[in-house]
């Protein structure tokens, strides 16, 4: 049976058409039917083209979308396999590549790897958008993999917002603007704003302000089954701006509202490494610690160790009586 992959890739970057020179020919032959989704990209590498705005029909029969770029091409090939189950696998072409799998030296490595099915399937939750506009009763729905962020909309500004959490009011203050992300996204946006990192495993939604004139402004953590709520204040001076992913945008009167909740469909990936979420954070943010030596570091040092002749000798406890003790 013949292996469907759809390749999406920045056609603007020397270097992501550079990989993709290099990946559909190792692609093709290891077996894969191979699209693109440039028409122009496709017509060089003599493959079938992929049209963004038929994505959902076309991904039918497909195994796995691969994306050569950074984290922005990651989230524009997020929005083709949102609400499918064909996994994401990414190969990072661009700076920090947080969302990515797999670096550019390893393409031929990891072309092998997809072709030995020598890989798992990740799922990561995504936010639940909803905005509800002055004189509208029907929300404009979106999504979000990283985060929601409402922004103000004049440079000069502030945006006065009311926040709520599952249903209750909770403080209401001036700012910036308001992020709201996922366990995944607290790498992105809301790391910056100087929000915590939360582990991928943690099934968490994070709100963090944006420059709040207030004295209680701090991150906010809830788990899935909490919503959060960002009213822009009718004292506003000025409307805001709803940014999904950096993508999407959505204008935001004076009165509008903007529900967040846990979505029903996760976003899948495809994983080659499994190595624990510690060991991402420390490549990806290049974190020193060199020199580190842990607990089983020492204890495998104090193993090799050799024993001491002038070791005092150990009591028999073989035949004492233990007593247990809580501290």
């Amino acid at each position: 049976m013949t292996r469907k992959i759809l390749v999406v890739t920045h056609g603007g970057r020397q270097e992501a058409v550079a990989g993709l020179r290099e990946a559909v020919p190792a692609l093709c032959a290891a077996g894969f039917e191979v699209a693109l989704h440039d028409h122009d990209l496709a017509a060089e590498m003599g493959t079938g083209s992929f049209v963004l705005d038929e994505a959902r029909d076309l991904l039918d029969g497909t195994e796995l979308v691969m994306v050569l770029g950074g984290d922005g091409t990651i989230l524009r090939a997020a929005e083709i396999t949102h609400g499918t189950q064909v996994p994401l696998l990414g190969v990072n072409l661009g700076h920090v590549g947080f969302l990515a799998e797999s670096e550019r030296e390893k393409l031929t490595e990891t072309v092998q790897r997809l072709a030995d099915n020598d890989y798992v399937v990740e799922e990561r939750g995504v936010l639940d958008v909803r905005t509800y506009l002055p004189g509208s009763s029907e929300p404009v729905r979106d999504w979000a993999l990283n985060e929601a962020t409402i922004e103000k909309h004049e440079r000069t500004l502030m945006i006065e917002v009311a926040i709520e959490v599952d249903g209750r009011p909770l403080s209401s203050f001036g700012c910036d603007g308001v992020v709201m992300a996922t366990a995944t996204g607290s790498t992105a946006h809301a790391f910056s704003a100087g929000g915590p990192v939360i582990w991928p495993d943690v099934d968490a939604k994070l709100l963090v302000p944006l420059s709040a004139h207030a004295l209680f402004a701090r991150p906010l953590v809830v788990g899935p089954g909490s919503m959060f709520a960002v009213e822009v204040a009718t004292r506003s001076g000025a409307g805001g701006v709803l940014i999904a992913d950096g993508r999407r945008r959505t204008s935001l009167p004076v009165g509008s509202r903007v529900e967040v909740r846990t979505g029903d469909t996760p976003l899948r990936f495809a994983r080659l490494n499994q190595a624990p979420f510690t060991d991402r954070l420390v490549s990806k943010f290049n974190l020193p610690v060199v020199g580190w030596r842990g607990l089983a570091d020492e204890a495998a040092a104090h193993r090799d160790e050799p024993a001491s002749s002038t070791a005092e000798p150990q009591p028999d406890t073989e035949n004492t009586p233990q007593t247990s003790q809580t501290r």
